[in-house]
C-alpha cells in the first residue's frame, strides 16, 4: 500500500525510575510481561500493522536491548541511536530522525502499547499533509493524563493540564511525524517533544489528532505493570 507509513522510531532509552521497585535491573521496555519482554509485544504488533523498518532510540542499559534485538529479531530491519546523556523525548526523536529513510515515520514509546490502526492513521496524515498527527485515546474518569482537544477539522485546538477529568481524549504517545518539517524547526539537541514542539507549535503547524478507541496500557508505574501481566495472558496481539 502506497499510503502506509512503513518506518517507525521506538523510544526505548528511559530510566524507568517509577518501575524500579518491580523491575530493578532492566530498561523499562524490557520488563517481562506474561513471560516476554514488553518490547517484543510492541515490535510484533507494529510489524503486523505494516512497519518494515524500526529505529530504536536507546540510552540507559542499551546493551541489553541491542542483545535482545540481535538474538530475538535477527531478520528485522533495525537501526539504533544511543543517547550519551538524556536528551528528552524531543532530542531522542530528533537524533533518531537522522537515521530515517522515509519522509514520514511513526513514533512510539517502548513502554506503552496502543493498538492503533496504522492504515487509518497513515491515510489521515498523508491526506492532510500533516506535520504531525497524534493518536488520541478516549478515556473516562482519570487524573494521570492531560487532555487534548480538537477543532471540527481535527486540528488540535488545545492541550489541557493533567488533573481529574470525567472524560476526554489523551495523547496516546503514537505519532505520525513528517521528518523534514520537524527537523526544519531548528529545535535544540535536548528538549521535550510534548512541551517544546507539540504544545508550543500546534497553533502554527499542521498538527492533528485522530481518535482511536483501541487497547492502551503504559507500564511506567507498578500498578499498570501488574495489570499488563494479568491482561497479556488473555490478549492476543
Amino acid at each position: 500500500m502506497a499510503d502506509l507509513i512503513k518506518e517507525c522510531i521506538i523510544l526505548a532509552g528511559g530510566l524507568g525510575t517509577r518501575l524500579r521497585s518491580a523491575v530493578p535491573d532492566l530498561p523499562k521496555c524490557m520488563a517481562p510481561v506474561a513471560g516476554r519482554p514488553f518490547l517484543s509485544y510492541v515490535i510484533d504488533y507494529f510489524h503486523q500493522q505494516g512497519i518494515e523498518r524500526f529505529i530504536f532510540s536507546l540510552g540507559y542499559m542499551h546493551e541489553a536491548i541491542e542483545t535482545f534485538l540481535h538474538t530475538q529479531y535477527p531478520d528485522l530491519n533495525v537501526a539504533c541511536t544511543i543517547e550519551e546523556e538524556p536528551l528528552g523525548t524531543g532530542g531522542a526523536i530528533k537524533l533518531a530522525c537522522s537515521k530515517a529513510l522515509q519522509r514520514d515515520v511513526l513514533v512510539l514509546n517502548g513502554d506503552t502499547i496502543f493498538t492503533i490502526q496504522l492504515e487509518q492513521l497513515s491515510a489521515f496524515h498523508y491526506s492532510h499533509a500533516a506535520d504531525c498527527t497524534l493518536s488520541l485515546k478516549p478515556m473516562q474518569q482519570f487524573d494521570r493524563y492531560g487532555v487534548v482537544e480538537l477543532a471540527t477539522d481535527q486540528h488540535i485546538s488545545s492541550f489541557r493540564e493533567k488533573q481529574y477529568y470525567d472524560a476526554g481524549y489523551i495523547n496516546g504517545g503514537v505519532y505520525a511525524l513528517q521528518v523534514p518539517s520537524f527537523l526544519q524547526e531548528g529545535l535544540p539537541a535536548k528538549f521535550s517533544f510534548e512541551k517544546d514542539y507539540l504544545e508550543k507549535l500546534y497553533a502554527q503547524r499542521k498538527i492533528y489528532g485522530v481518535v482511536q478507541d483501541e487497547y492502551f496500557i503504559d507500564i511506567g508505574i507498578p500498578a499498570d505493570y501488574e495489570k499488563a501481566n494479568r491482561e497479556f495472558k488473555e490478549l492476543k496481539f
